[in-house]
């Protein structure tokens, strides 16, 4: 089953649009390799609402995000996760209105074993040229904003520190809405989505998105936790998925059984290639993602990383030690 991707969403920086009776969306001008077209920051509820995803350090924003909230009274503000498009906002949001930061944790912390493990030192194939990246800011909405987050991969909002910390199972309820905690760890660890009860929808972060697919970066993410929180959104009756980055997602459960094919396809052409023989991630993600933009094969590498730990845990891959990103893998004979 083919992924049905959905993209068509115009930004509207600095303005609030009315997503449903219920949803408002405030788009940060923040596009990039990791961010589509910008951070969707939604706006829940009427009176006393909450907002989720609040977005990036970036003043115009949080500006936005209050003219669009004027006369009313935030009483949460909710991160899905602790990446720097997804919660530092929250901060300069707490400062003008005083409401509750609430997340799963801070930043998760990885050992310097793990995380040296995890950082390649001959991907050199896999990184994008200077060129390609300077295509890329060309081709994003309004070019000119030099953003230099445009260029990084999705680094960790260290400073991020909920007053509140949420968790499977946990409601959170405000005058007009109320809202179930889902924890979904794999694209990172503290991961939550949320499912909006009034209007049977869930607010996906970047759990799933109608765009891309989410890169699951060891060891941070966890492929084998991702399956997992994917499997468990198939049990929901949602009627749409709303991710930070992108339009809203219709029919979820075909959407995410798709993801769900797409991960498994991934590691049966990992399993075809390596019967040919033992292989480096460069070599991997060269004969795979030949239809890929190059500009993308990094992320591509983080993602065909994380598949090789879980076929390790599996007992179908094996390394020389512990897995690392500049191992060699071979199928397990």
């Amino acid at each position: 089953m083919s992924i049905p991707y959905v993209t068509d969403i115009d930004p509207k920086y600095g303005e609030v649009v009315q997503v449903t009776s219920g949803i408002r969306r405030v788009v940060a001008n923040n596009p990039g390799r990791f961010t589509f077209t910008g951070t969707g920051t939604y706006i829940v509820g009427h009176g006393q609402v909450a907002v989720i995803d609040p977005g990036p350090e970036n003043e115009e924003h949080v500006a936005a995000i209050l003219s669009a909230v004027s006369g009313e009274e935030i009483t949460h503000i909710i991160a899905t996760h602790t990446h720097r498009d997804h919660s530092p906002a929250s901060r300069a949001l707490q400062t003008s209105t005083g409401a509750p930061i609430l997340g799963f944790s801070s930043h998760p912390t990885v050992s310097e074993e793990s995380a040296l493990l995890a950082k390649p030192t001959t991907w050199d194939t896999l990184y994008p040229t200077e060129e390609e990246i300077e295509e890329l800011r060309k081709s994003m909405p309004d070019s000119s904003n030099d953003n230099e987050d445009h260029e990084q991969d999705e680094p960790g909002d260290m400073a991020f520190s909920p007053d509140i910390e949420i968790g499977h199972g946990d409601v959170i309820t405000g005058g007009t809405w109320t809202l179930e905690v889902l924890h979904t760890p794999g694209h990172i660890s503290n991961h939550l989505c949320f499912g909006y009860k009034e209007e049977q929808s869930l607010f996906s972060g970047d759990h799933v998105m109608g765009w891309s697919t989410s890169v699951i970066p060891e060891p941070e993410g966890s492929m084998n936790d991702y399956m997992q929180s994917l499997a468990m959104l198939l049990d929901r009756k949602d009627r749409f998925f709303y991710p930070t980055h992108g339009p809203r997602i219709p029919d979820p459960i075909k959407f995410t059984s798709a993801l769900i094919d797409h991960r498994i396809n991934r590691e049966n052409q990992i399993f075809d290639s390596l019967t040919l023989g033992s292989k480096t991630i460069p070599e991997l993600v060269t004969e795979m993602y030949v239809e890929t933009p190059h500009i993308l094969h990094m992320a591509a590498g983080q993602s065909v990383f994380s598949h090789l730990i879980h076929m390790v845990e599996k007992n179908i891959v094996k390394t020389d030690g512990t897995p690392s990103a500049d191992g060699i893998f071979e199928l397990v004979r």
